[in-house]
């Protein structure tokens, strides 16, 4: 069953454009590498609230367990270890945020 997860990116100022571009080869990598559903991610970029600074998200499908393997990848990482020193905490939150979610009928 997959498993549906929103990441919240909190970007460093400055840093969008660096971003930007791991995060154009995030889902394909994972795709290629089975880990995601077909259906492509989609991605949304604003600013916070409370303080203007750039925030990103990007919503996919993990296949039934594949995010545990994606820890253990080395492509994947080297996607995910630039991303993370790209972001900053933020308010208390973390710099990255990774719920998984299911749709439901309100």
């Amino acid at each position: 069953m997959p498993e549906t997860v929103i990441c919240n990116y909190r970007v460093k100022d400055g840093n969008q454009a660096r971003f930007e571009t791991l995060l154009k080869n995030h889902w394909p990598t994972l795709h290629r590498l089975g880990l995601v559903i077909d259906e492509l991610a989609q991605h949304f970029k604003g600013t916070e609230q409370d303080n203007g600074k750039p925030i990103y998200f990007e919503i996919f499908h993990w296949l039934d367990g594949a995010v545990d393997r994606a820890h253990q990848h080395p492509e994947v990482m080297a996607i995910w270890e630039p991303m993370d020193t790209l972001c900053e905490k933020r308010g208390g939150k973390p710099n990255m945020e990774f719920p998984h979610v299911h749709r439901f009928n309100a």
